[in-house]
């Protein structure tokens, strides 16, 4: 695959004129004006390049057909709880409120309520049609409040309503997929232990007419809810949650969701947390409307700052979070008092120039102070590369220079550095890196730091400043492989994942960060794989004790690929290379076919683009 990639060839122009009209220019204008050139044309780019598959005609080839919600609505379940709807409703046109409530009506799960807190005591054509829609259905119930209590006392009025063991909110102009209660009552029957269940969504334009923007969700992922709020619709708990979570608050309205979603989280295992990866929520967009207009709430996305950071005051992880470079996206930043000392381990063989550019970029850039390096010499026979030894030690007090005997096997390699490293936490960095920003190693030890993380890994970029690694998704190729290979550096990805911390089955290590502690209790790298895979399957090792892999595209590098080994260009290395996918497989072939959970069973694993899966 090119690592090069002309951004300006690439969008599809007469998609892009079909949606010209006053609006989308207005709104073009302010995001220009907004954003910038550059930031303008990376998003013209992704919003209108070709798309390998059309969303249009994929979701109509998608949705069930009338013979498969026939049978749904058949079903007969074990236990069938009630699920209630609660809706906060206010000045809702009326077409968008017939069609929220037909939508309901529409379910092929039977056992649910409905349950509408209207706050406009003075619309009275709202109060003809529910009161319409209440005679017509029992399961219907309608509460006319006094007076409009914002959206999260509206959304606190439904709730109290609600007599259901799970509720979901619904917002007032959104619509439901006809099968979304009965999936959502099926996972619940598949494992009755569920306390919160989400679905994926997508968007809709305001008649109906175009299903747009899929949002295919990954199963949950705790740093990616703290950089955006990935969940959103449909979000369905059980009722025991809601009422320890405490419901909406209006201090965060506008980001009332987020919060909420936050506070139920944390009031269950990750375990306890199931995602139906199926498109069951479709959110309509018109001008007022936050997805489709950012600007017109800015207020939420500082009521989605202060969520995240209340979060981690909650849970006594000193962060700080600041709003990201696009709307709706976050950074945290860790606070932690201690330093620890931080090994960077890196294997060399000659290739003096490169070792030379990793190594000067960290002494020259880096702002964490308590670093070491153990290089690890391996069997390098220029002089040149041991004179460069010699007066890195005599210069610099925090330079080691360890000798490994034997042929290359990076996994061993590694190892052996490990054993003499004193650091508490462990850099493994190859030889053909080098640091961007000063901050990258603070950066991933703020992650790393925390308790439930086990592997930090960072964003890795070629020369030519696209994408290399940004995080690793199981599948790709058969085996694994990285994210948005070739995108260019600012892109976004889809739905900000390359801008977004989050968390990934595994990482490369070619600039991976772990815990010393947890390096020792999965006993390290696995040395029967030399050179491939060997990342994929200590990730995975970490995974199974229970600790995150976290990918912090904040943490970036270069990384010139391949510079010191080559190529898999050798019968020889073909052979191996095929071993090591053998070995990969006998250890995790279960879990790399049942789908990464970090990613979604409807997109591709033929790229690494996150498209959909013809």
């Amino acid at each position: 695959m090119s690592k090069n990639k002309d951004v300006a060839g690439h969008i599809e122009w007469g998609r892009m004129l079909k949606k010209l009209n006053p609006y989308t220019i207005k709104k073009g204008l302010r995001y220009f004006k907004h954003y910038g050139p550059k930031e303008f044309w990376i998003r013209l780019h992704e919003r209108f390049e070709p798309e390998e598959v059309p969303y249009g005609p994929w979701y109509e080839a998608y949705i069930p057909d009338e013979a498969e919600l026939e049978k749904q609505r058949h079903h007969r379940f074990s236990s069938a709880p009630l699920i209630s709807v609660a809706v906060p409703a206010y000045r809702t046109p009326e077409t968008f409120l017939r069609q929220m409530i037909d939508s309901l009506l529409a379910q092929t799960y039977g056992n649910w309520e409905l349950c509408i807190a209207n706050g406009s005591p003075d619309d009275e054509q709202m109060k003809q049609v529910l009161a319409e829609y209440t005679q017509r259905d029992s399961r219907i119930r309608v509460q006319e409040l006094k007076e409009n209590l914002g959206i999260a006392g509206n959304t606190n009025a439904a709730l109290a309503m609600t007599e259901g063991e799970f509720a979901g909110i619904l917002d007032h102009d959104d619509l439901l997929a006809p099968n979304a209660l009965y999936e959502i009552a099926l996972a619940l029957e598949k494992d009755p232990e569920l306390d919160a269940v989400y679905t994926d969504e997508d968007k809709v334009t305001t008649d109906l007419s175009e299903h747009f923007q899929p949002h295919l969700k990954p199963d949950f992922n705790l740093d990616l809810l703290r950089s955006n709020n990935y969940i959103c619709h449909f979000f369905v708990a059980r009722q025991s949650v809601i009422r320890k979570a405490g419901g909406f608050r209006q201090e965060f309205d506008g980001a009332q969701d987020y919060d909420f979603i936050f506070r139920c989280i944390e009031a269950v295992s990750p375990e306890e947390i199931c995602h139906v990866p199926k498109i069951l929520y479709h959110w309509r967009c018109h001008e007022d409307s936050t997805s489709e207009n950012p600007e017109s709430k800015l207020y939420a996305f500082e009521a989605g700052r202060r969520a995240i950071e209340a979060h981690y005051s909650r849970i006594g992880v000193p962060a700080a979070v600041e709003n990201a470079a696009f709307y709706g996206m976050y950074r945290t930043k860790y606070d932690w008092k201690e330093k620890p000392l931080v090994s960077i381990i890196i294997p060399n063989k000659d290739h003096r120039k490169d070792l030379e550019t990793c190594v000067n970029s960290i002494l020259e850039k880096t702002t964490y102070p308590n670093i070491e390096f153990i290089i690890v010499e391996n069997n390098s026979t220029e002089q040149e590369t041991f004179d460069y030894y010699k007066d890195l030690e005599t210069m610099r007090e925090n330079v080691h220079v360890v000798f490994y005997e034997g042929g290359f096997n990076y996994s061993k390699i590694n190892n052996f550095g490990a054993d003499a490293a004193k650091g508490s936490y462990l850099l493994l960095l190859n030889n053909d890196t080098e640091m961007i920003d000063g901050g990258a190693i603070g950066e991933m030890l703020g992650y790393c730091m925390r308790g439930d993380v086990g592997i930090v890994g960072a964003k890795l970029l070629y020369e030519d400043e696209t994408i290399q690694h940004a995080g690793v998704v199981l599948g790709f190729g058969g085996t694994a492989g990285h994210a948005f290979i070739g995108k260019p550096r600012y892109d976004t990805g889809y739905f900000g994942r390359i801008l977004c911390a989050q968390d990934y089955s595994a990482v490369t290590a070619a600039c991976m960060m772990v815990k010393r502690s947890v390096f020792d209790e999965v006993g390290g790298l696995t040395e029967e794989l030399a050179v491939a895979f060997n990342d994929i399957d200590f990730c995975l090792k970490v995974r199974k004790t229970g600790k995150l892999v976290v990918y912090d595209p904040y943490a970036e590098w270069f990384h010139y690929e391949s510079k010191s080994r080559g190529y898999e260009d050798s019968p020889e290395k073909v052979e191996r290379f095929n071993d090591e996918v053998d070995t990969l497989l006998r250890s995790w072939r279960e879990i790399i076919e049942q789908g990464d959970p970090y990613y979604n069973p409807n997109l591709t694993l033929d790229n690494s683009d996150f498209s959909l899966r013809k």
